[in-house]
């Protein structure tokens, strides 16, 4: 992978947030590609539980100060960066006070998901995308895990679809465990349809499950990792039914080949 761009955008990413699938993925996978010599970013939500202190988050001045448009209503972008320890890794923080300043990932105290976690995905993947345009920094893969990533892959292929830096990149989807029960925002799909993206691309979203919502990312992707053990056979059937490039689940021992071979071979081939 010499010298080969990938942006991971990722929900969590070690040592951020607390290990768990999600967040050892989004962080196994970047180093092992780095460690092979790629160039790499990783891009994720500054949640207000990330320790800025303790992690040495910076805020970059250059890249923040822009506004972006959810649901008719104008929401400042702040970005800010860090580097992994030991790693030379750099990571990409999308902050905004209204979305995710609460101490809290993706549910309240009791459990219970945020309201607005639907118009908190449309800004993090509206900001990742506006955030690399800005660097000038052309992706050859945009590899989404996680569900708070999973609108990047229909605003690539709608809202940013005549964007020239990206006429060549392609975009990898993630499948992990099912994150949450129920239901983002029942309104989610006319959120996304605010920015001229048409109904019938997305008409999963008129019921916001987490499996609507990772069909409706597999649907605006190039390929399709399992990143878990365990996928639930809706899920299976409609990959299988896509036709999409997949590498099955891989035990992390054997991982470095399968993605490398899965990236060079399948996706960029």
């Amino acid at each position: 992978m010499e010298d080969k761009r990938i942006l991971y955008v990722s929900s969590e990413v070690v040592p951020y947030l607390p290990e768990n699938e999600v967040s050892l993925m989004s962080y196994d996978v970047p180093k092992m590609i780095n460690d092979q010599g790629g160039q790499i970013r990783i891009f994720m939500p500054r949640y207000g539980n990330v320790n800025e202190r303790r992690h040495q988050l910076h805020e970059v001045i250059r890249l923040s100060g822009m506004n972006l448009v959810v649901n008719d209503v104008d929401m400042p972008l702040i970005i800010k960066v860090a580097s992994i320890p030991k790693e030379r890794i750099q990571v990409y923080f999308i902050d905004n006070d209204e979305y995710f300043k609460r101490k809290a990932t993706f549910t309240d105290e009791e459990g219970v998901l945020f309201p607005d976690n639907d118009e908190r995905a449309i800004f993090f993947a509206k900001g990742v995308v506006e955030t690399v345009k800005k660097l000038n920094w052309v992706p050859d893969i945009i590899h989404v895990q996680g569900w708070m990533a999973s609108m990047l892959p229909i605003y690539m292929k709608h809202y940013y679809k005549n964007d020239a830096l990206f006429a060549d990149t392609k975009i990898v989807t993630s499948v992990f465990n099912p994150a949450f029960d129920g239901t983002l925002d029942m309104g989610m799909s006319k959120k996304v349809q605010f920015d001229g993206i048409p109904h019938e691309a997305i008409k999963e979203l008129d019921n916001p499950t987490f499996e609507n919502i990772m069909m409706a990312s597999i649907n605006h992707s190039d390929g399709v990792v399992i990143a878990t053990e365990e996928v639930s056979a809706t899920l299976t059937k409609f990959i299988e039914a896509s036709k999409k490039p997949l590498l099955p689940f891989t035990p992390k021992d054997a991982f470095a080949d399968a993605y490398t071979n899965f990236y060079k071979n399948q996706i960029l081939g």
